[in-house]
């Protein structure tokens, strides 16, 4: 597998279709940052059939969202399998990894602060 990244976000003030920002790659994982601040990071994720992310746990909520084709999510050994247009929070701490058994794009959104309360 190949996991390639962009971390140069997008034009400011300029319109755009969030599905045709990032392309598929075979045998590859592709991400693009739209947003990226102190605060959290907005972020889009191409994933060619048969890819995957390895576990992880990371300490903030994440939402997502699926913007094209189907995912398969792991949250803490329990499975998810999401359509276009769904979106779930992964919660802080969990752990969690994707599967594409077709190639599918989904946005990522980590909010970094309001954790002390």
């Amino acid at each position: 597998m190949q996991e390639l990244s962009d971390n140069i976000e997008l034009e400011k003030s300029k319109s755009h279709i969030i599905v045709q920002i990032i392309e598929y790659i075979p045998n590859a994982v592709l991400s693009k940052t739209i947003i990226k601040k102190i605060t959290g990071n907005i972020t889009i994720l191409s994933f060619d059939a048969g890819e995957e992310l390895s576990e992880k746990i990371t300490p903030f909520d994440t939402y997502i969202q699926i913007i094209d084709g189907n995912a398969e999510l792991n949250i803490n050994n329990k499975k998810y399998y999401l359509k276009l247009g769904d979106g779930i929070i992964i919660p802080a701490h969990a752990k969690h990894n994707f599967t594409a058994a077709e190639q599918f794009k989904m946005l990522s959104t980590i909010i970094k602060s309001g954790y002390e309360e």
